[in-house]
């Protein structure tokens, strides 16, 4: 999304007028339906009129291309400020400039993290250097047209108001400051001779509006990238937040005792990349010595990790690495360094494989650790015996004397990495109330189809191109093929529909076995892992009559125990389970409707909840 695209000479009489903000506020009304908070409308002011004297003292030609406020395709990030030009060669070029209105930072002793003060106090941030690094590396890594035409990027930072010290430009940062170098308030001169020295001829291409309008390059996956990574290979570049997580990890890891035990509270969205967050944690505390475990209640990550390992790994070695959630009962105090725990809603009270001995599962785990983070996301338990809160784990920590910390994961990489999507998803669903009542503006392909037929035809078409597409249904078809293997489970006798559920041939690696577009997941197989393409088939578990979201628990299958007990605790606390019972199928349709990384397509068995998607998807 290109909020400011315009030729330097458009640029400065835009400023000069003293109109940009107001033009780019326009924009964001015109693009996305709202205003931009009252902070960023200052920031714009201050901070693009700096570059005003920067862009006017340099010799860079009048018809290069400022771009500002660039949305990376795909990507909740914005690139603040972009000149894009063509080098001596006459090849494309761009100088990605992060601006910042900082005075003054605190070192730390994390890499790429610096403290500094923001509007609620003293937090700590990436460097400037290394987030505009990052954003360049994200921009090479999806974006068709930069990777494939070569296209020249040049990262660096602008911190107008801040004075020359020795802590921004501390050597501790050297390896970012010399991949994106930083100029202070004293550098307006040097900053326009950097663009004047690599800007050579003007953008008579339009090199922006390629970038913007480009294809996105294949996405790389956990699961194919784990090998790689597990032989100390870097495979994904960390941003903003990501980077802030694992820094601190790594920290308190390092600091972690048996007499100063931590516990870090990571909340997380659908498709922030959190496990590629806790992959990368478990290969580099290895790396350095802290014997680490990365833990699931949920079979099918460590089913798929096995399988795509097997073939460069000891299964005995894999297994050290990859646990269960029940597996620390009988484990000693702090027997582990650190334990990363993926999907921690998922975790039960008791443990073992029938969910019925021990105590709890969170005080286990933080027993048996000196440090053990844990990966939540309360709006994504799908079972009656998830734990799912946060605050069982704070009382856990605190009974086991163990230090609390919280942080968040908000960096979108899938569901097109679009916030407004989630947003939208959570109001449609009615889990909470949004400013995103509709679609309208958001990138993305979501669809909804009166015949489920066509809809699987689409999805046998795309899953041709890299076999990541796959269908998905909320458990409420008997499993009657367990039995008898020639009867269909999914059956839709007015489409003349039949279909196999994939909890037999494949198991827990579905979503990687080349025919298993053939069958259809739920969420027991699909959970934490995703895809390019889904399709998500909606039962009457949950329907919509006149605009309300309404769930019915007795429509889910016999088969599925994650609802076994509900009619029983109805009678102890009839108000409580209702609404848990409605949190928890609404909240099964949230995560199937966020596997995805490009589009989502449902069919409803019921027609007045297909019309109500319709209607709000715009």
């Amino acid at each position: 999304m290109l909020v400011y695209n315009n030729t330097k000479k458009q640029f400065l009489q835009d400023i000069s007028t003293n109109n940009i903000e107001d033009i780019l506020q326009d924009r964001f009304l015109e693009i996305l339906g709202k205003n931009i908070a009252p902070n960023e409308y200052i920031s714009w002011q201050n901070s693009l009129r700096e570059m005003y004297f920067v862009v006017q003292n340099s010799r860079i030609p009048d018809n290069v291309t400022i771009s500002i406020e660039f949305n990376i395709p795909w990507s909740s990030k914005r690139v603040d400020f972009i000149v894009a030009w063509k080098d001596k060669n006459q090849n494309e070029a761009i100088v990605i400039i992060e601006l910042k209105q900082w005075q003054n930072i605190e070192l730390t002793d994390k890499d790429a993290i610096v403290k500094t003060r923001f509007q609620h106090g003293l937090k700590e941030t990436n460097h400037p250097s290394y987030q505009a690094w990052s954003y360049a590396m994200l921009l090479k890594g999806f974006n068709s047209f930069v990777y494939n035409e070569n296209v020249s990027l040049k990262p660096c930072a602008f911190l107008h108001n801040y004075k020359p010290d020795w802590l921004i430009d501390n050597e501790f940062y050297k390896e970012y400051l010399d991949l994106a170098p930083v100029f202070l308030k004293t550098d307006k001169q040097k900053l326009a001779d950097f663009l004047s020295e690599n800007i050579v001829y003007g953008d008579d291409s339009d090199v922006m509006q390629k970038v913007d309008s480009s294809e996105i390059r294949p996405s790389k996956v956990l699961a194919d990238s784990l090998s790689s990574m597990l032989k100390w290979n870097k495979e994904f570049i960390m941003i903003d937040d990501q980077k802030l997580v694992y820094e601190t990890s790594m920290s308190l890891a390092k600091k972690s005792s048996q007499n100063n035990k931590n516990v870090l509270i990571v909340e997380w969205w659908p498709g922030t990349w959190k496990s590629v967050v806790a992959i990368n944690l478990l290969v580099d505390l290895n790396k350095n010595g802290i014997n680490s475990r990365y833990v699931t209640k949920n079979s099918a990550p460590r089913a798929v990790y096995e399988k795509k390992l097997i073939q460069d790994i000891k299964k005995t070695e894999i297994s050290s690495l990859f646990t269960w959630s029940w597996a620390f009962v009988n484990t000693k105090s702090n027997t582990y360094w650190a334990l990363i725990v993926d999907e921690a809603h998922r975790l039960n009270e008791k443990s073992w494989m029938f969910a019925n001995l021990w105590e709890n599962q969170i005080k286990e785990i933080i027993n048996s650790s000196q440090f053990s983070i844990f990966f939540i996301d309360e709006d994504q338990k799908v079972t009656f015996k998830d734990i799912w809160e946060k605050e069982e784990i704070e009382k856990w920590a605190k009974d086991l004397w163990a230090k609390v910390h919280n942080m968040e994961l908000k960096s979108q990489f899938r569901c097109n990495w679009s916030d407004g999507y989630l947003a939208w998803l959570d109001n449609a669903l009615q889990i909470r109330e949004t400013a995103n009542k509709t679609l309208e503006g958001i990138d993305f392909d979501f669809r909804v189809y009166d015949d489920p037929n066509e809809l699987r035809d689409e999805i046998f078409k795309k899953n041709k191109i890299n076999n990541k597409a796959r269908l998905v249904a909320g458990y409420t078809w008997d499993w009657v093929s367990k039995k008898n293997p020639n009867e269909n489970d999914i059956v839709i006798p007015e489409h003349n529909f039949e279909m196999k559920w994939n909890l037999a041939s494949d198991g827990m690696t579905w979503i990687i076995s080349p025919d298993s577009v053939n069958e259809v997941g739920c969420i027991h197989t699909c959970q934490w892992l995703e895809v390019d393409y889904i399709w998500v088939l909606i039962w009457p578990d949950l329907i919509v009559r006149d605009w309300k979201v309404l769930v019915d628990p007795s429509k889910r299958a016999k088969t599925d125990a994650s609802l076994k007990w509900y009619k029983k605790a109805m009678l102890e606390k009839p108000d409580e389970i209702k609404m848990f019972v409605k949190s928890l199928i609404k909240n099964t349709y949230r995560t199937l409707m966020t596997r995805w990384m490009k589009w989502c397509y449902i069919y409803s068995t019921d027609k007045e909840t297909r019309e109500y998607f319709k209607n709000i998807s715009g």
